[in-house]
């Protein structure tokens, strides 16, 4: 049987279910994780429910840490493609803040998973390091960006500040968001990118507690 629009069927052995793409099987594990616990859940566990191998489960993710992540490769190079394709003339703080805001707009069947998501990011301990790893990439996407248009290597001082601090309000941004169950994700980071890019001088904190 499968889901109606979806791609979730049910194998004949006990009912289990078997996923057939990628968001199939992170969905399966997010909500494992979630009833369970990151570290309690077993990539056994995993392959069980998603109704597959635990050898079929690796086709998907490399390790349990990729399940979080989900499709960030993906993700980032929209990021880069919106940042590449912004208008030239456009301040570089601007472009940043439009294509960090327009990658994070979801839509409303992905919010939940997505809170899911950023709450085993940001809380599993389990998880820290690989998501440095992560962090890495998506700061190297924001450098390679800034680099050319302030006229400087992308590894040096400037693009790497801009970088560190840009990852640092978004990650920020996310914490407020998975704090207040209806707050809205963009104006969060929207509201956050535009206090960096003035050195934290805008009269906006009032909106950020009240998102």
């Amino acid at each position: 049987m499968a889901e109606v629009g979806g791609n979730t069927q049910y194998c004949g052995r006990g009912g289990r279910r078997r996923v057939t793409t990628h968001l199939d099987l992170e969905h399966v594990a997010l909500d494992l994780f979630t009833e369970h616990g990151y570290e309690a859940t077993t990539v056994d566990q995993l392959a069980l429910a998603a109704g597959m191998s635990r050898r079929t489960f690796f086709r998907y993710f490399p390790s349990k840490n990729d399940i979080a992540w989900g499709g960030f490769d993906r993700e980032l190079e929209r990021l880069r493609r919106w940042l590449r394709d912004c208008a030239p003339g456009l301040p570089v703080m601007d472009a940043i803040r439009q294509a960090v805001v327009a990658c994070n707009r979801l839509e409303e069947d992905e919010i939940p998973w997505h809170r899911k998501r950023m709450a085993l990011i940001l809380r599993v301990p389990a998880l820290q390091a690989h998501a440095t790893l992560r962090y890495v990439q998506w700061r190297q996407v924001i450098a390679d960006f800034a680099a050319p248009r302030l006229g400087q290597p992308a590894d040096s001082l400037v693009p790497q500040a801009i970088a560190y601090a840009a990852l640092g309000v978004a990650i920020a941004a996310h914490e407020q968001w998975l704090a207040a169950e209806h707050a809205d994700l963009p104006a969060l980071l929207d509201i956050a990118l535009r206090e960096l890019a003035s050195g934290f001088t805008l009269p906006s904190l009032a909106r950020v507690r009240g998102a």
